[in-house]
């Protein structure tokens, strides 16, 4: 078990990268109970009150911290500098070391932020965490091929198509196809 001793965030211009906190309890819970309604197949519904205690919250922060410890996965709370609101979350995930270096990334903007460009600025940061504080090789996303708004977003942070996995995710109760983007740290 490799434990990474780094600073795990980061300032953009409108936007903090970082860990949960027990501090953002509040602010967490008020995310996921006023989402407007799903805008597609990928977006999520208002979370049941019974999702949102803080007793939920704090077995949350405990799985990620030692998701953190085992080096294994990385979740970020996508914050607002002006205000602090929790607009979304973004994820190195299911990290391999080795040989291999390597880590997906998962990325949510909250539906009620959409369109602001947020979800670039929070995956640009997230990449500086994998290559310059993780030291990573390589990142990779998978998506959807009808998920035009991420496909964009891939594109925009460095992202390069690599091809088509099929059957690739269980989602519903179904095997789904994935497009993989990918960069690499001689990318960055």
């Amino acid at each position: 078990m490799k434990s990474i001793k780094v600073p795990l965030y980061k300032n953009t211009k409108r936007l903090v990268i970082r860990p949960l906190e027990e501090t953002d309890y509040e602010n967490w819970a008020q995310a996921h109970s006023c989402l407007r309604p799903p805008q597609n197949e990928w977006d999520e519904t208002n979370w049941k009150d019974s999702e949102l205690t803080k007793k939920k919250f704090k077995e949350l922060l405990k799985i990620q911290k030692l998701q953190r410890t085992k080096d294994i996965f990385y979740s970020f709370g996508i914050f607002r500098k002006d205000d602090g609101i929790l607009l979304g979350t973004v994820n190195l995930m299911d990290i391999s070391r080795g040989p291999f270096q390597n880590a997906y990334l998962g990325y949510r903007i909250f539906n009620n932020y959409w369109g602001n460009g947020y979800a670039q600025e929070a995956c640009k940061a997230a990449m500086q965490i994998a290559f310059k504080d993780l030291k990573l090789h390589r990142v990779e996303a998978g998506i959807a091929p009808t998920n035009k708004k991420s496909i964009k977003t891939a594109k925009a942070i460095g992202l390069r198509k690599e091809g088509l996995s099929r059957k690739r995710l269980l989602v519903h109760k179904k095997w789904v196809d994935l497009v993989l983007y990918a960069a690499t740290k001689e990318d960055f």
